[in-house]
């Protein structure tokens, strides 16, 4: 962590809906004036789609398990060696991952391919996370430490199975069959090396759906932000000041469950997530503008 150069992220598997809060925190960013680098965690893969096709085949055949869960699928150490040049110097090198064949025709290159490795852009205010990793500790690298500000998206289980059958039949071409296959051979690696994340991030958002959702493998719609609530936990130790009597004033429909729990319906999410993070980064801002200035 760094006062002078501040670092939030977001964690959450693929399906979480990281995408939803991502949008949030951009326009936050915007009506706060800050310019913000994104950095997304597939990036940090180790392989293109060609190469994991080839390594899940020899994992296949050697009957391992094999998933972009597990750190050794990624390059953690280049992404912490990211996070401490930016949180010393407000500098690093990152690349982008190519998902879908407009981007990729963009950039002048195959579907499933990494763009080159490129200096972050210049005088930014902040860094910006997203990915599977935002809160890993291993034994060799460890993600959070370089956190000043750390979110959690983990919708409750069966959704967001329904979440990434949906968004990967329809966005990247993956047969519903394939994308079940990866949800089974990912299993040991989520239970091992996601789910550990969620207890050391500052708040986490779950939606819960409020429809039935008892078989997530009948590829259907995703329920409705209107037909779910979202459960808002404050962690122990977080960092971010729960103003309790300010979010059941101002989300209409706002209840607390718990005493560090607050749950509001579907559709408030964003307004609660402005509430909750617009202080909370006025404050990294503000801390930064001191440390520069000493």
């Amino acid at each position: 962590m760094s006062a002078k150069h501040p670092i939030v992220g977001i964690t959450g598997a693929s399906g979480a809906g990281t995408s939803t809060a991502v949008k949030a925190f951009m326009r936050l960013f915007e009506e706060l004036g800050l310019k913000g680098a994104l950095v997304e965690g597939d990036a940090f893969h180790a392989y293109d789609r060609q190469q994991l096709r080839r390594t899940l085949e020899r994992a296949r055949i050697r009957a391992e398990n094999f998933s972009l869960f597990a750190p050794g699928a990624n390059l953690l150490e280049r992404l912490e060696g990211l996070l401490r040049e930016y949180g010393e110097h407000g500098t690093g090198m990152i690349r982008h991952y190519l998902h879908r064949d407009e981007e990729a025709a963009a950039a002048r290159q195959a579907p499933g391919t990494f763009t080159p490795w490129e200096r972050l852009p210049a005088g930014t205010d902040l860094l910006f996370y997203e990915g599977l990793h935002g809160a890993y500790v291993g034994d060799e690298v460890n993600i959070a430490a370089h956190m000043d500000l750390l979110i959690g998206v983990t919708p409750v289980i069966n959704l967001e199975w329904i979440q990434k059958l949906k968004r990967d039949t329809d966005e990247r071409g993956y047969h519903p069959e394939e994308v079940t296959r990866t949800i089974l051979r990912r299993m040991p690696d989520y239970v091992n090396y996601i789910v550990p994340q969620f207890s050391r991030t500052d708040v986490n958002f779950q939606r819960v759906p409020l429809v039935d959702t008892s078989n997530p493998f009948a590829l259907r719609e995703i329920p409705l932000s209107e037909e779910s609530l979202v459960v808002i936990h404050f962690n122990e130790h977080s960092r971010v000041h729960a103003d309790f009597e300010l979010l059941l004033r101002e989300v209409p429909g706002a209840f607390r469950s718990h005493a560090q729990t607050l749950v509001v319906p579907g559709p408030q999410q964003e307004h609660a997530m402005e509430l909750i993070f617009k202080p909370a980064v006025r404050r990294l801002i503000e801390a930064r503008d001191l440390a520069r200035a000493a």
